[in-house]
């Protein structure tokens, strides 16, 4: 049948035959198929629709990385229409998600952890849809932008080793995501390089309530780490409040640094030594490459993933050990 023929039978117009238009309702039905409105929008020329899936349970993190999308939006002229998923990094509900594709979105852009979500991308690959992955790793299909992961954390574990440490500790993130398995072999590397360091090794999810349960698996070890390294701000702001708590002077006692270098970082005392990650600019180059992608209609190539710079930012979480 001729597109006309199909077109208006899925937008319910006359001037089809009751058999041809049966058949056309049968095929939609067999192929799953749902009108692309983004597809139509740009027929019309209307703003670039930008979906932005997000659930991570930092909420400092979040506000940069919104911060960085809406800038890089509002410059281009972009609509944002936000998905928040579950607590704790859960996926939105396979109904919100189609809900969002079907609003007509030309492009959307994943906030970690659901760039490297299993439940999200099934769903989002059958949609055919252009996309950006913050944080993640070799994600098929997508854009992903992010900074070296490992070289960042070998180099905040280098600085503690250089302070004098030789008992650290580490909490690991959100075990799904491939930024956590990285961190921890940047740890490793700078580990064995030094030699006659020993390592703890706890379990955390990048919240602040997984940071406390971790700092405390670390501090009742014997001995005690005199260094810990957490993999983002949240968790090492956790480690920085059971300190507190036990008496413990940071960093005289115990140095803390994290990673991200959010809002969390100077907003507690002492504010944290951290890796900085600029996650505002992430988001921003997130948003950018997929416009530059939706607008010249073709698929990726074999460049897919784009490594932004990091720094380590040196505060007063951290000093040579006292014992």
């Amino acid at each position: 049948m001729s597109p006309m023929t199909v077109s208006r039978v899925i937008n319910a117009r006359p001037g089809v035959g009751p058999d041809a238009r049966a058949a056309v309702v049968k095929a939609v039905q067999v192929l799953g198929y749902t009108p692309n409105v983004a597809a139509r929008s740009l027929v019309t020329s209307a703003e670039l629709r930008i979906g932005v899936i997000y659930s991570n349970p930092s909420a400092a993190f979040m506000s940069d990385f919104l911060t960085g999308v809406y800038e890089e939006a509002s410059a281009r002229g972009a609509h944002l229409i936000l998905l928040k998923g579950g607590q704790g990094g859960r996926p939105p509900e396979a109904a919100a998600l189609k809900h969002l594709i079907a609003s007509g979105v030309s492009g959307l852009i994943l906030a970690p952890p659901l760039g490297e979500s299993p439940v999200v991308l099934q769903v989002l690959r059958k949609a055919r849809l252009p996309m950006a992955a913050v944080g993640a790793y070799d994600v098929e299909g997508a854009i992903c932008v992010r900074i070296n992961d490992r070289k960042a954390a070998y180099e905040m574990t280098r600085e503690l080793i250089d302070l004098g440490h030789r008992r650290l500790g580490f909490i690991l993130g959100n075990p799904d995501q491939a930024a956590s398995a990285e961190r921890l072999a940047g740890f490793y590397a700078a580990v064995r390089e030094a030699g006659g360091v020993t390592t703890a090794i706890a379990q955390g999810d990048f919240s602040f309530t997984s940071g406390l349960a971790a700092a405390e698996q670390l501090l009742d070890a014997t001995p005690s780490p005199t260094a810990i390294f957490a993999s983002n701000d949240d968790m090492a702001a956790a480690v920085v409040s059971v300190a507190h708590r036990r008496h413990l002077d940071v960093p005289s006692e115990l140095t803390v640094v994290g990673f991200d270098d959010t809002s969390a970082a100077v907003t507690l005392w002492p504010p944290l030594t951290t890796v900085h990650q600029p996650v505002r600019k992430l988001a921003a180059e997130a948003l950018g490459l997929l416009a530059a992608q939706i607008a010249g209609g073709e698929p990726l190539g074999q460049e897919n993933d784009r490594v932004l710079e990091h720094e380590i930012i040196t505060r007063l979480s951290a000093s040579p050990p006292e014992r």
